[in-house]
């Protein structure tokens, strides 16, 4: 689906853009591909520059609650530097990289709840003008993938999916936001957690996969968050028994009592205080595998909402989508 909208900084008789992203899902640090489409106006115009940016709806807590809204994560220039002549066609082609950490948003074909989008902004005599908005679907790296499989084949549930704003500290989250997958207990855990919480943070040499586990209290003692970050390599990931060694970390956190580390390594403790945004421990996300796919399916579509939000924030993401849906 394309988006096409008049330049109304440049009035009626402005150029239009159009961009068009190759059809299927990216996956994070990949390429995104695509044509901006140009065409002139009732006059010549300068295109001084062409710039991509990317948005993604997120979630920010407050004191007095949540809030929502829309937050652009990186930009790209395209192109520019070129004369559009009076009912001129053009096409650019681009093809970008992704971040690493840039957020899931389907598994096996469905989706995630979560809404990313690819926003195409000109520069035109002088004046900027975001003329084109289109989603971006993103598919889970072979690593992510392999890990929510497993979850799933051990009998964990898909509940819900979103973005935080905020960092995580003690890892090496770059982006101003993170993706929650929030899983309900498998049988053989209900007893000790109430749910787990998966974040990926991918980067080139593999990614750093953070669980929160919501612990039950006991006869003496309340429930409290027990949080653990492990590493995974991008590598061989076909060869691993995923099944083992995520049943594995999942025991760690229900035995250990809430310790927090990777491996030994330090884990900040404040991972529930994410750069002044208080952490509550409602955490949204993701995925699993087989029946849990099939709870997607049911339970999640793409919401789209307007929204509030901090810095850096987008609007008008979630009238372009409704347009589009339209």
């Amino acid at each position: 689906m394309v988006f096409k909208r008049l330049l109304g900084s440049l009035g009626i008789g402005g150029p239009t853009v159009d961009t068009v992203l190759e059809g299927g899902p990216v996956r994070p640090g990949g390429s995104l591909s695509g044509q901006v489409h140009l065409k002139g106006g009732s006059s010549d115009f300068d295109i001084e520059q062409i710039t991509l940016e990317l948005v993604a709806r997120v979630e920010a807590e407050y004191d007095e609650g949540e809030r929502e809204g829309v937050v652009a994560f990186d930009r790209f220039t395209v192109g520019g530097g070129f004369r559009l002549a009076e009912g001129e066609d053009r096409s650019v082609p681009f093809s970008v990289t992704l971040p690493w950490e840039t957020p899931v948003t389907e598994l096996y074909g469905q989706p995630l709840g979560i809404v990313l989008g690819v926003r195409t902004e000109l520069a035109v005599a002088g004046a900027k003008d975001k003329g084109d908005l289109d989603p971006l679907t993103v598919g889970p790296l072979p690593a992510q993938e392999a890990v929510l499989e497993a979850f799933g084949q051990l009998g964990f549930g898909f509940k819900s999916a979103d973005l935080e704003l905020g960092h995580i500290r003690g890892t090496g989250q770059t982006l101003p936001f993170y993706q929650e997958i929030e899983l309900t207990p498998a049988p053989q855990y209900a007893h000790a957690v109430n749910e787990i919480e998966v974040t990926f943070l991918a980067h080139p040499g593999g990614m750093e996969v953070v669980l929160e586990a919501d612990k039950r209290g006991g006869l003496f003692s309340g429930g409290h968050d027990a949080v653990n970050r492990f590493t995974v390599g991008h590598e061989g990931v076909e060869h691993r028994d995923w099944n083992a060694e995520v049943d594995g970390w999942v025991r760690q956190m229900v035995e250990n009592h809430g310790s927090y580390g990777s491996h030994g390594a330090p884990y900040g403790q404040d991972h529930g205080h994410h750069d002044g945004y208080a952490h509550d421990g409602h955490h949204r996300s993701g995925p699993s595998t087989g029946a849990v796919v099939a709870g997607v399916a049911a339970g999640v579509a793409v919401g789209v909402v307007g929204g509030i939000v901090a810095a850096e924030v987008v609007d008008e993401i979630g009238d372009a989508f409704e347009d589009e849906e339209d």
